[in-house]
């Protein structure tokens, strides 16, 4: 791979044109399916996960948070950075034989994944998938495993940008009780309308408030506003 083609990664300026140069770059290297997550550790709280990938509509109905859980790529990704490769024998040493079943169906038959483990209980992982095996030569598989890793720490730097995680410089902005409680009940994947019904105002107070809290934080979504709160100690 050419260096360029990890600077274009590296210097994405909207999250369209990183989805679409990560998955060139992908291509390139004869993968179909990329997935690059940023996590945000919240101790005594869930994780949240916010994503940029080209998953399947159908392969994310069939999966759920109990599923995510058991997923030994995902569990090795907690435990190293190291870059490595996985298909149906390693789904299988780890007894979850059944989880490759469900993803090779939708194309997830054979992967590469690392994760970077930052500061701020920060992490970036990123993974390449396809139906077709990986090259017998080890020398093959060591070279995808570099490009993997060179490929990440290019692409870390434009997804903690664009999602927009990292602390802002100054004050923390100022943001209202509600405007807070709408920030939260966004955080759990309630939509405007849900947060309307349980907070018994309207719709259109929601987004009033939701506007408020992005324009605050500086933030261009409400997932971006949400991820901005959670790394400034906001929520």
């Amino acid at each position: 791979m050419k260096l360029q083609q990890f600077m274009d990664v590296s210097q994405s300026g909207d999250l369209p044109t990183f989805q679409q140069r990560l998955l060139g770059f992908a291509n390139d290297l004869d993968f179909g399916l990329v997935n690059a997550t940023v996590v945000v550790d919240r101790p005594g709280k869930e994780s949240v996960f916010m994503s940029v990938n080209n998953t399947p509509p159908e392969f994310a109905e069939a999966t759920n948070v109990e599923l995510s859980k058991r997923d030994p790529v995902l569990q090795r990704l907690k435990r190293q950075s190291t870059p490595f490769a996985y298909d149906q024998s390693f789904y299988v040493s780890e007894g979850a034989a059944d989880m490759w079943e469900i993803q090779a169906a939708h194309g997830y038959r054979t992967g590469l994944a690392v994760a970077l483990h930052l500061s701020n209980r920060r992490h970036f992982l990123l993974g390449l998938d396809r139906e077709t095996p990986l090259p017998k030569g080890d020398e093959d598989v060591t070279a995808l495993l570099a490009n993997l890793q060179l490929l990440a720490v290019h692409a870390q730097d434009a997804a903690l940008r664009l999602i927009g995680i990292q602390s802002a410089v100054g004050d923390n902005p100022r943001l209202t009780a509600r405007e807070k409680e709408i920030l939260r009940w966004t955080m759990e994947g309630k939509t405007a309308w849900a947060v309307a019904q349980i907070l018994r105002v309207s719709e259109h107070t929601v987004n009033f408030h939701l506007r408020n809290a992005q324009q605050k934080l500086d933030a261009s979504s409400k997932h971006q506003a949400v991820l901005r709160a959670l790394a400034l100690g906001i929520l």
